[in-house]
């Protein structure tokens, strides 16, 4: 039996996992937070004292940590060796220092070998950096999620106030146009718009907006499918 896969690319910020959490659902896809693998292993780095800053520091460190993502009540939670995380790694801290691993050979191979192994035996959406161009090259349909970097650092600041987190809006914005180079310009599979991707620009859009968007392009890539039997 066919699966089918939806890859959703972009830059921190854009709402890739609020737009793919909820494009699963309607599909009865699994969903599949990429980036909270990398930030399992930064998180892992942070409380153990690893410089994520020095490849070799993390590489010697990778076969003590061991990810699962198991799926509780139709969500994904994430464990870091047995024990739940998913809930701990959303903080600034840990996204830079994921967005640091991240760009490490070794770091991406082993999580993408995972990430591949999911998708041969279900129907998923996967949202991260470098979904379409690497892990699933031949996805039913991919999508480049983006906005400006001063839509997406309003957007955070937002998200940090509601957690009661003051946030600076030019200080966020810094940081996320850095992360845009950082996330771009790196060796090994940099964030970049796959040839065959769809652009969606999200900044004047509202979520159900984006989530339609995604929806009717699916449907109509199936149509196509079938028409081209």
């Amino acid at each position: 039996m066919k699966n089918y896969s939806i890859a959703i690319d972009g830059p921190a910020g854009a709402g890739k996992s609020t737009v793919a959490k909820k494009v699963a659902q309607i599909l009865n896809f699994i969903y599949i937070d990429t980036g909270a693998m990398y930030r399992t292993i930064g998180y892992y780095c942070l409380h153990n004292n690893i410089d994520v800053d020095t490849e070799e520091d993390v590489n010697n460190n990778l076969d003590a940590i061991d990810i699962k993502i198991k799926f509780v009540e139709g969500m994904q939670r994430i464990f870091l060796n047995e024990v739940d995380i998913t809930d701990l790694i959303r903080t600034q801290e840990v996204g830079e220092a994921a967005s640091k691993v991240s760009v490490y050979k070794e770091v991406r191979t082993r999580l993408v070998s995972m990430q591949q192994e999911i998708a041969k035996k279900e129907n998923v959406v996967m949202d991260g950096r470098d979904i379409g161009t690497v892990v699933l090259p031949n996805a039913t349909l991919k999508i480049f999620l983006t906005a400006s970097s001063l839509e997406r650092a309003k957007r955070r600041c937002k998200e940090l106030e509601e957690k009661g987190i003051v946030a600076d809006l030019e200080i966020t914005r810094k940081e996320i146009e850095e992360r845009d180079y950082r996330d771009s310009h790196r060796e090994n599979s940099p964030l970049k718009q796959a040839d065959n991707a769809i652009l969606i620009d999200s900044s004047n859009m509202t979520i159900e907006e984006e989530i339609d968007n995604i929806i009717n392009l699916y449907k109509k890539r199936l149509e196509n499918e079938e028409n081209d039997k």
